[in-house]
């Protein structure tokens, strides 16, 4: 039961081109969009509701080909027809963007609330538009030209990074969320919320790493510290939803283009320094 997807871009948007045999549903010439990972369903996590978690968590890698074979389960279960309307570089956000929605979800904000997002690459950027859709008053610490693309999508206050202790000056934060992905920046995390708030270090360290959390602090702050980890089906859903409402649209995060022959010089130039948000790389007649 395999599907082909032909020219996927990023996080595998395409037309299906080849159909399996034991696959119902499903035409050759539609538009999908295919998230990275796919759950098994049964095991103790997935009956929980904790798919992202999942034991047997099966994960397709690989993008960067005119072509790619999709098993079975994610056809089943992360394969999700695009609307006419929508284009592939759109569709390309789903998965980073249906991360935020699970890592949202477990952040449980409400609107009014004060929310700070710590990094201003695209994935702070994103919690950034979902949290003013929601309601709440942002403010982005990040670094360079991201920033003004922060103020763009609608944060209320914007501050330049600058290695400080905490935040808390800039105001009063209900909650916290780390989108960066340093120690450094986790313990500024639980430096800068208010007491009796809540702090998401979203953003992965490296393996091995250690914080160094101040215990008198989280006690007597009473403070909510938590993960987020991935995404499940029903936030893959929830990002395209987004997506074809115009929630998130790919101009905005999406500021940077190539070929698919001119991958290898993508990369060399994000090692340098390259500061795209997100790169679109198509194949010559892509869209």
């Amino acid at each position: 039961m395999l599907q082909r997807v032909q020219r996927p871009a990023l996080h595998f948007p395409g037309t299906i081109c080849e159909i399996g045999s034991a696959v119902d549903g499903w035409n050759n010439g539609d538009r999908v969009v295919v998230a990275n990972s796919a759950p098994c369903g049964i095991c103790s996590y997935c009956k929980r509701g904790q798919e992202n978690l999942c034991d047997d968590l099966l994960f397709l890698n690989g993008a960067y080909a005119e072509s790619i074979v999709i098993p079975a389960r994610l056809v089943e279960k992360n394969m999700l027809r695009l609307d006419a309307q929508t284009r592939f570089r759109d569709a390309a956000l789903t998965e980073p963007l249906a991360c935020v929605a699970h890592g949202w979800e477990e952040t449980n904000a409400h609107a009014g609330d004060s929310v700070l997002v710590i990094g201003s690459g695209p994935i702070g950027l994103m919690f950034a538009t979902v949290a003013c859709k929601e309601g709440c008053r942002v403010t982005i610490a990040g670094r360079g030209r991201r920033l003004e693309t922060g103020r763009q999508l609608g944060a209320h206050q914007i501050i330049e990074a600058d290695g400080q202790k905490s935040y808390r000056e800039a105001g009063e934060f209900d909650v916290v969320i780390e989108a960066v992905g340093k120690p450094e920046a986790w313990e500024v995390a639980t430096r800068s919320v208010r007491k009796g708030g809540k702090v998401n270090f979203f953003g992965g360290c490296p393996a091995g790493t250690t914080v160094s959390l101040d215990t008198n602090l989280l006690h007597y702050s009473n403070l909510t510290l938590f993960s987020s980890f991935h995404h499940t089906p029903r936030a893959i859903r929830r990002a395209l939803e987004w997506i074809e409402s115009g929630v998130i649209q790919a101009p905005l995060f999406v500021d940077g283009e190539t070929i698919l022959d001119e991958l290898p010089e993508l990369f060399r130039s994000m090692a340098s320094g390259n500061r795209a948000v997100k790169t679109f790389v198509r194949t010559a007649a892509s869209n």
